[in-house]
């Protein structure tokens, strides 16, 4: 922080209080990372491919595959061929699944910093946060996703979205805006057996008991801790957003803690064909 800035918020602090400043300061990185993102070439040119995926999939629906240990536990061959959102390290089941999610997307500045390579050289879609675009190969052709400090659903990701303290929110806004009618989430378990503040810095000391792989923030691998009461308010703007819109959000995840979506079984989401295969 300048040593300008570092000055102006004194004095909002002394004059309005801690909030206030942390107001200020946001509406300023806001107002920050959209004069960088309209200037740079890397933020026009996330922000037109954004847009060419405006009502992309139009009444259609699509899964967005959360990372929670229940994934471990399902048959998820019933997903080829389906509109797939993957989020953070999902590329670690690619090979057990047989193929790659439709879409990635990932936006913890710590997840993008140390798996910068390996989202780099994914060949599909892939969004990733503005603020961790330094840590990408310039060669990437991810598309960058502003976000803003104002809590709300953005229904058009280009001028900005919040996050709303997990990926499965800006998974769920993404689809939105690019047109489902539909949304089912499955391995969002929503329930973790780390403990401790939520947004706390941790290092993992060995294997990851809260993913559906123990390497997935292995030994070693900074993250932080959740915050799943802030995550439930995003949830229930996605719940508001989509229904307003004469759309849903289907939770069949495997025993799953979430409670803010309708609840549905996997396997009663796939038509028997006279032969056999799901469908």
């Amino acid at each position: 922080m300048s040593r300008f800035r570092k000055l102006v918020k004194r004095i909002i602090v002394a004059t309005a209080g801690e909030d206030a400043a942390a107001r200020v300061a946001q509406i300023y990185e806001d107002a920050r990372s959209r004069i960088e993102s309209s200037l740079t070439p890397t933020g026009r040119r996330s922000a037109a491919g954004l847009r060419t995926f405006r009502d992309r999939h139009h009444g259609q629906r699509c899964f967005i595959i959360g990372n929670g240990p229940s994934l471990a536990t399902m048959d998820l061959s019933p997903l080829r061929g389906e509109v797939t959102f993957g989020l953070n390290r999902v590329y670690l089941m690619f090979e057990r699944l047989g193929f790659p999610t439709t879409y990635l997307v990932s936006v913890n500045r710590y997840v993008i910093e140390q798996c910068a390579d390996d989202l780099a050289h994914l060949a599909i879609p892939t969004f990733l946060s503005w603020h961790s675009r330094r840590f990408v190969p310039d060669k990437s052709r991810a598309i960058f996703l502003r976000s803003v400090g104002r809590p709300h659903f953005a229904t058009d990701p280009t001028v900005g979205l919040w996050e709303g303290a997990t990926v499965t929110y800006v998974a769920l806004q993404l689809a939105y805006y690019m047109g489902f009618r539909e949304v089912i989430l499955i391995g969002v378990d929503h329930s973790f057996a780390t403990k401790g503040p939520a947004h706390q810095l941790v290092t993992s000391q060995g294997d990851d008991p809260n993913h559906f792989d123990p390497s997935y923030f292995g030994k070693g691998f900074r993250w932080q801790l959740p915050d799943l009461e802030t995550s439930e308010i995003a949830y229930r703007m996605a719940r508001h957003a989509f229904e307003a819109d004469g759309r849903h959000v289907l939770d069949a995840t495997v025993g799953g803690k979430l409670d803010i979506f309708e609840k549905a079984e996997f396997g009663s989401l796939f038509k028997p064909r006279p032969d056999g295969p799901l469908v």
